[in-house]
């Protein structure tokens, strides 16, 4: 051996890596990602939709994972890890809130299989993705530099999960949770089945509690959650409408977590309770719960029918809410996981999301508007001063210390009753009578 042999560096040259690995089994993998998206929108369609409402929450992200099926093999090792690893992280959400969760709440139905079949695909991307970035690790460089080239990938790794990755993870829950199942509630008094139609012709299941003093109020969203808070306004006279929101419990349509798209169940819901011969059509009023009380804001900004509004632990429904937050420089604003969030809800949803709350509640005075928020509630409900500033003399902002996410009427049941009871009691009076 010579001396420049003996004396030569050991470099090592990362393995070769398998052609499977390269090929086939990915690319089985994105097909199966595909078929499930397919399924979801167009064959398997949440009951009262059609073909038409998801053209492109369908078609986008089908065509995506098609595009990468192509070129998965032709990509060099590192955009090869990355194409598997993000795509089997979202395979795994879409198929763990569409498939998995269906099937321990309710039972095997619909596109279950499909979305069962996305998730273990995605776990197979996953597995591929980490295994190709451990056989194309270099292991030529000198340590420092080689240290210091992984430490900044990682930070970058960092930041895109949280801005890109997780955004896009958190749309597609805010699309596609899978529905529950309404078990039956007591409002301390008796109620009716009722289904309401919309607009755009979704039927919609809720339950309504008769008014006792011509008032009625509705109470939103779903009929579980809103429980405690029909059964204390019922108590004190009003009429009381629980709804499940479109794509929620029994009702036809499209879930939407954000709430897109939801203004038209709240229509229906006024409509009924105009309607209704024990309610005066000038004392309708709404309380919401979260999304409920985003949904009954925009609600009340096209319809005056909406005589006051209470809501508690509002947020934000897209970017332009985000672009609101308090404290924080406007440039800076845009660097938030909602500005890649509402990108992605827009393929997801197949609409544009709605107008930033700030620009709605001045829409709705002179109608009374009371906002609640909790002082442990959500970081959204930071939200709600600027609301409230925007919504002028007769919008009010009551924060309730040591509240979780709208978990007022748990923390101070008497505080809370007495506010917001006294709040309908005087936005829905009685009509004056004649001498």
């Amino acid at each position: 051996m010579t001396d420049l042999a003996r004396h030569a560096p050991d470099v090592r040259r990362p393995a070769p890596e398998p052609v499977a690995g390269r090929g086939t089994p990915a690319r089985i993998a994105l097909g199966l990602i595909a078929l499930a998206v397919l399924d979801d929108a167009f064959v398997h369609r949440e009951p009262g939709t059609s073909p038409g409402d998801h053209l492109v929450a369908g078609l986008v992200p089908a065509a995506i994972a098609l595009l990468l099926a192509v070129a998965y093999p032709r990509l060099r090792p590192g955009p090869r890890a990355v194409v598997a690893v993000v795509c089997g992280s979202l395979a795994i959400v879409a198929g763990v809130v569409d498939g998995l969760r269906h099937v321990f709440v309710d039972r095997l139905a619909g596109d279950d299989l499909t979305a069962l079949a996305s998730l273990v695909a995605g776990v197979v991307l996953v597995a591929l993705g980490v295994a190709v970035l451990w056989r194309s690790r270099r292991l030529d460089e000198r340590p420092l530099r080689r240290h210091a080239r992984r430490a900044l990938m990682a930070v970058g790794a960092v930041v895109a999960i949280y801005l890109v990755v997780l955004p896009v993870a958190i749309a597609i829950v805010v699309n596609h949770k899978a529905r529950s199942p309404v078990a039956a509630a007591s409002l301390g008094v008796p109620y009716e089945r009722v289904v309401l139609t919309t607009g755009d012709g979704l039927d919609l299941a809720g339950w309504y509690a008769p008014s006792r003093n011509r008032a009625a109020v509705i109470v939103f969203p779903g009929r579980t959650g809103p429980v405690p808070h029909a059964r204390m306004l019922a108590r004190h006279g009003y009429g009381v409408l629980l709804l499940d929101r479109r794509g929620e419990g029994a009702s036809e349509g499209d879930y939407n977590a954000r709430g897109w798209g939801g203004e038209p169940d709240l229509e229906a819901a006024v409509d009924y309770l105009a309607r209704r011969p024990d309610v005066d059509p000038e004392r309708i009023g709404g309380l919401g719960l979260s999304v409920g009380g985003e949904l009954l804001m925009q609600a009340a900004a096209r319809d005056r029918r909406l005589r006051a509004v209470a809501s508690e632990g509002a947020g934000r429904q897209s970017l332009g809410d985000q672009l609101q937050t308090p404290d924080v420089p406007a440039a800076v604003r845009w660097i938030s996981p909602m500005t890649v969030e509402t990108a992605a809800g827009i393929v997801l949803a197949n609409r544009m999301p709605p107008d930033a709350l700030v620009d709605v509640v001045p829409r709705i005075a002179p109608r009374p508007l009371l906002l609640i928020s909790g002082g442990r509630g959500s970081a959204d409900e930071e939200l709600n001063e600027v609301y409230a500033d925007a919504g002028g003399p007769t919008a009010t902002h009551w924060e309730i210390a040591g509240a979780g996410h709208t978990g007022g009427l748990d923390t101070a049941p008497d505080a809370y009753e007495g506010r917001v009871v006294a709040f309908f009691a005087a936005a829905l009076p009685d009509p004056p009578t004649s001498p």
